[in-house]
């Protein structure tokens, strides 16, 4: 299973909204594409989903741009990756119809604890935790992994 650019671009463009979070003020597309190196032009595409599906509000204008519809902390990744994604589809067994085989498939189990798995994750997962990963990434200097993470977060030191 591979995530599209559409979900690693998004939560990447989501996370800059998020390190000026006031709930008032915008950020443009240019701006967000410059910091993190990316398409405006496809940027754009990716906005007008997330707006859709209301985890974004545009401003327009001089000051325009856009921000997120509510506080990082109510954002889930499993909805950011829903919106621009649709909904993953981790094995067709599990999915609708399924298959002729899956009440005797021995790997049917499987493939449903790793969805279960996945998908909590990303539920569990919100946007403001994306952001602070980010923030203790740059601290260190160097990825931020394991429970080095946590620890860091509240306040004790890292292994």
């Amino acid at each position: 299973m591979k995530l599209s650019t559409k979900t690693r671009y998004g939560l990447r463009a989501l996370i800059e909204l998020c390190s000026g979070y006031d709930g008032e003020s915008a950020v443009s597309i240019g701006d967000i594409a410059r910091k993190q190196g990316l398409s405006e032009t496809y940027l754009e595409q990716l906005f007008q989903k997330l707006r859709k599906s209301g985890l974004v509000k545009s401003v327009r204008g001089a000051q325009g741009g856009y921000m997120l519809s509510r506080p990082p902390e109510e954002i889930s990744a499993a909805s950011i990756v829903e919106s621009l994604e649709g909904n993953i589809v981790f094995s067709e067994c599990l999915e609708g119809a399924g298959c002729d085989k899956s009440s005797r498939c021995p790997t049917r189990r499987l493939w449903s604890k790793v969805k279960t798995s996945i998908d909590s994750i990303l539920e569990e997962t919100t946007l403001k935790d994306l952001a602070e990963d980010q923030a203790l990434e740059r601290f260190q200097g160097g990825p931020c992994t394991g429970g080095a993470c946590e620890k860091l977060s509240e306040g004790k030191d890292a292994p």
